[in-house]
């Protein structure tokens, strides 16, 4: 696991702290606690060990369209309240390393913020998201792994 601290030390790209985000569906306000325990947005639904952050808008993104429910599509600026992980669910398996840079942690996510517009993935890549993750489940392969 990645200790918070080391996250927080400006990257040398542009010089100021990582800065990560969450997307869902859910309605959070600032200084809300995003936390492990509840029912998974994915997959079977089961109950969360961990909690998921990105630090690209992107998978951010992918986060919002993908979570379950009827509510608006959001994505929050978070700080994690203890150590993280990369997500075995992208990373090595799917893509070596960790390009999408997406995490899991067993701790809490402070929402410091929402990200109030954002553009989301076209008709057609959200419908082949939606066609591959059947797939998934029809193979039996869960998409998060706890």
């Amino acid at each position: 696991m990645k200790d918070v601290q080391e996250n927080s030390k400006p990257d040398s790209e542009n010089e100021r702290p990582q800065q990560f985000y969450h997307g869902t569906k859910a309605n959070l306000q600032s200084g809300d606690l995003i936390k492990p325990g509840f029912q998974s947005n994915y997959g079977q639904r089961k109950k969360a060990a961990y909690v998921y952050l990105t630090a690209t808008m992107d998978a951010a993104i992918w986060g919002a369209e993908l979570a379950v429910g009827d509510c608006l599509e959001r994505i929050y600026i978070v700080e994690p309240t203890g150590a993280i992980e990369d997500d075995p669910n992208l990373t090595d398996k799917k893509f070596p390393g960790n390009p999408t840079k997406s995490y899991r942690t067993m701790f809490p996510l402070k929402v410091i913020g929402e990200i109030p517009k954002w553009e989301g993935h076209s008709p057609e890549q959200l419908e082949a998201m939606h066609k591959h993750l059947e797939r998934l489940k029809q193979l039996g392969i869960e998409a998060i792994e706890d």
